[in-house]
């Protein structure tokens, strides 16, 4: 597993690295200018970032958007000694929220997570979202539709809204040759969840799902790409 830590106090990067090392991961690059880690970020593939929240140069929660916006596949874990930045922290897609100086105990529990959390998402039926400060391993298979929302997309499943910071192109790249499509350029739409559809104005369509009251509206040239699909699969 390939570990990043990002922190401008030389002494707190020492430690993480010492506490890792004790748990058994050794495969660890740390920077203490998050400019330079950035930078890093677009050149190595990493599996977890541990980011400072407190640095001059650059706060770990800009780090965060930049990394994720760079990598989407990284689980980001925030440090600091001050709890205060907690609910930030997981607004901003952070996994974990470690308070300093980290306890052995509760870098281990955070390991854990993030190997669990590794795994299921390497499986291709699965998504990682949050919400708040709860995770979800979203079956694709249970999405009804995905909308986006600025730097993130919204999931709709049948419980609530789940938030990934993805964009929605990734999502549909990741989703090609589901049964999933793309009737607008803010909704995918899973076509095995739809109950019915019925044309509005412009001849856009307004689709509605099976046990969810939400409706999804297309765009003009959506709706006629989504007939013309429609039709082809019904052959």
């Amino acid at each position: 597993m390939k570990i990043l830590i990002v922190d401008d106090e030389k002494l707190a990067i020492s430690r993480l690295t010492r506490l890792l090392n004790d748990l058994g991961y050794d495969d660890i690059t740390s920077f203490d200018n998050p400019v330079d880690a950035v930078k890093e970020v677009t050149k190595t593939s990493y599996d977890v970032a541990f980011l400072d929240i407190s640095m001059p140069a650059m706060s770990g929660i800009e780090l965060a958007d930049t990394i994720l916006s760079l990598k989407n596949n990284i689980f980001v874990v925030f440090q600091t000694a001050y709890e205060e930045y907690a609910l930030e922290a997981y607004k901003a897609g952070g996994l974990a929220y470690l308070l300093k100086p980290v306890n052995t105990d509760e870098l281990q529990k955070v390991m854990t997570k993030v190997i669990e959390y590794s795994k299921q998402s390497l499986d291709s039926k699965k998504i990682v979202g949050k919400r708040g400060d709860k995770l979800y391993l979203i079956d694709i298979d249970d999405i009804y539709y995905i909308k986006a929302d600025l730097d993130e997309v919204i999931i709709k499943i049948k419980e609530t809204d789940v938030y990934v910071r993805r964009k929605i192109g990734d999502l549909e790249t990741l989703l090609s040759g589901k049964n999933f499509f793309r009737v607008h350029r803010s909704y995918i739409v899973n076509v095995d969840k739809i109950k019915s559809m019925k044309s509005v104005e412009q001849s856009k369509l307004q689709i509605s799902f099976d046990s969810i009251s939400d409706i999804v509206t297309s765009s003009k040239d959506g709706a006629k790409e989504f007939r013309e699909y429609i039709e082809k699969r019904s052959l």
